[in-house]
């Protein structure tokens, strides 16, 4: 009665954790396959058929007074089947909704698949500011400008012999011995060397070079004010830029301060207006020589709005007017991906909560406000999907198809030697299926290891009993958790017809290949693979193995199909190619949770394909 009672719970466990059974090709209408799953070489030009000669009768021939000919089922033809043309495409499916294509998707950029999904929450541009201060040059760039206080170095040497360390004067001359008043300021650094030359060159016309160079710029002292982390007069020299005293004054304060208006005064007007958007896009920054006493005022942050989900630059984006964001805008600078097609709008408007769904081109003709948030989406459904071919099969491992196909009807392209695979076995890898099988092994798990723990003892024997059970279960449990599940599904009949499940995106078409062994594992003496014989039953395959051990019992054998279909029979002799697997027996009366740790172990064995022995 035990042995009847776990081969019981086994064979439920087989339905729940084993291979997935596709539903009966009887019931479905399916059509038994032609040998070679739709196709032999000799299909495709070029290709002889394998022991024919092409004669009057053969495929796609008649002769008179004979049967009609069968003809072929179609071939794989080299190119995909979306890409087949006109009527041999067939109606294209409107479209019905999968656990694949239950709504819109976020996609992240190829360079940044580690995004975290969510609203976006760094502002655009304050990574400017958030390294360490760079201590300023003592040479200033070509372009500078030269200005009174400027320290310049000049040399001549030949017909004169002279060396001076000069500082541009307030009128902008540099004094050079027996030539006079040189005017330097407003000379760019780069033309420096060519002016002095020039004037020296006056007065001794032969024989004479120059070297002129700038030794320092003029130190100056500015003041940083307006929504600025810390205001105040901050010093440098005339060379350096307003990024440079931004810095100093602890950069733009990204929830305050404006990185589109910032403005420099000089005697109380303003000189420049600088935009930060324009250098962090396009590196341009507007030329501009600080004086001593001139003012950088940082303005108060423009409305600002938020882009997520599809789009390359995930960041709060700050508007070029006070109040609003044109839609056109906030797509030229979140850049979205390819796949985007709609986004969600979320905000506030006239005190109370606005969210809308739009197109891309309906976004671009929108006024987004302050505070607004825009997440793009892929919201269009594949028209294809691409299964991937695997085993005895010839020609493109990888089909794309249109999303109704069935898996009859993708057998019907793809050729295979008709010696050579094994066209009863062929089944299913569906990487779906293995998460859900992973997941029922877990919750398994979880309810032996709370059996373990939680079941009562009437004695201290029997705690001492059930104490050294549960660690040594508890060590099948460890490593039963890092099993990964193969998901796959039993789709051919036993009279060789298949079942027309419909494909799914990544599925994994596999033709196994003819096999002419049996082979024998689990609780016998020697487990090893044992030539097929015609009328073979399992007792004498399970001698050829050495028989069963002492473990092993008749009553839990198992026959395991290429195709993963199990068989609990043991009257039904073993095909060639098949797998007979003895499982172990173990007494209740000497294990208090033999019954449900066989039920976990084989729960995990069929899911992942892998028999252990112990």
């Amino acid at each position: 009665m035990r042995s009847e009672a776990l081969r019981g719970a086994l064979a439920a466990l087989l339905v729940l954790m084993g291979p997935v059974v596709a539903q009966d090709a009887s019931a479905q209408q399916n059509r038994t396959l032609a040998p070679g799953i739709g196709g032999v070489p000799g299909q495709l030009p070029g290709f002889p058929l394998l022991g024919q000669n092409a004669a009057p009768g053969a495929a796609g021939t008649m002769v008179p007074g004979a049967a009609p000919a069968v003809q072929p089922p179609p071939t794989f033809d080299q190119r995909s089947l979306a890409d087949i043309p006109g009527q041999q495409r067939g109606t294209e499916r409107l479209g019905s909704p999968t656990q694949a294509e239950g709504g819109a998707s976020l996609v992240a950029p190829l360079g940044d698949q580690a995004r975290i999904a969510g609203p976006a929450t760094a502002v655009f541009g304050a990574a400017l500011f958030t390294g360490q201060q760079q201590s300023f040059s003592e040479a200033p760039n070509p372009n500078y400008v030269l200005a009174p206080g400027d320290r310049v170095s000049v040399r001549a040497w030949g017909a004169v012999d002279s060396e001076l360390v000069g500082v541009i004067d307030p009128a902008g001359n540099l004094f050079l011995p027996n030539i006079g008043p040189v005017r330097v300021a407003g000379v760019r650094v780069g033309d420096l060397q060519a002016v002095v030359e020039g004037e020296i060159r006056k007065v001794y016309t032969t024989q004479v070079q120059v070297y002129a160079t700038v030794l320092s710029t003029q130190r100056i002292g500015l003041f940083v004010a307006g929504f600025v982390r810390s205001p105040g007069r901050y010093a440098g020299v005339a060379s350096e830029s307003i990024l440079d005293f931004l810095v100093r004054a602890g950069g733009v304060d990204p929830g305050r301060e404006s990185f589109r208006e910032i403005t420099v005064t000089r005697g109380g007007g303003t000189i420049a207006s600088v935009d930060l958007y324009r250098f962090l896009l396009q590196g341009q920054l507007p030329q501009i020589r600080l004086q001593e006493g001139d003012t950088i005022i940082v303005g108060r942050q423009r409305a600002m709005i938020g882009a997520d989900g599809a789009v390359r630059n995930n960041y709060l984006f700050e508007s070029t007017s006070r109040a609003n964001l044109s839609g056109r805008e906030l797509i030229d600078l979140a850049r979205p991906l390819p796949a985007a097609t709609n986004a969600v709008v979320r905000g506030v408007r006239a005190s109370q909560p606005f969210s809308r769904y739009m197109t891309l081109t309906e976004l671009a003709q929108q006024t987004l406000l302050d505070q607004d948030t825009v997440t793009f989406v892929a919201d269009v459904s594949a028209r294809t999907i691409r299964v991937n071919v695997e085993g005895s099969r010839l020609y493109p491992s990888v089909l794309v198809a249109d999303r109704d196909m069935t898996l009859c009807g993708i057998l019907d392209h793809i050729a295979v030697d008709a010696q050579l695979a094994n066209t009863e076995g062929v089944f299913l890898l569906r990487p779906s299926l293995a998460l859900s099988q992973k997941r029922a092994i877990d919750e398994a798990l979880d309810r032996l290891e709370r059996q373990l723990f939680l079941a009562p003892s009437a004695t201290t024997r029997i705690a001492e009993s059930r104490a050294q059970e549960a660690n040594l279960i508890s060590q099948y449990i460890s490593r039963a958790r890092r099993v990964q599940p193969e998901g796959r599904v039993v789709v051919m009949g036993a009279a060789g017809a298949c079942a027309p499940i419909r494909l799914e995106n990544g599925d994994i078409i596999v033709i196994p290949e003819r096999s002419q062994t049996v082979f024998v594992q689990g609780e016998v003496n020697m487990a090893q693979p044992v030539i097929w014989r015609e009328g073979w039953g399992i007792e004498q395959y399970l001698e050829a193995a050495g028989g069963l051990t002492a473990r092993g019992a008749r009553s839990t054998l198992m026959l395991r199909r290429p195709s993963g279909e199990v068989v609990l029979d043991p009257r039904v002799p073993p095909r060639a190619g098949d797998e007979l697997i003895a499982l172990p027996y173990l007494d209740p009366k000497y294990w208090q949770m033999g019954t449900d740790l066989v039920t976990a172990l084989f729960q995990i064995a069929l899911a992942a394909r892998v028999f252990i022995n112990n």
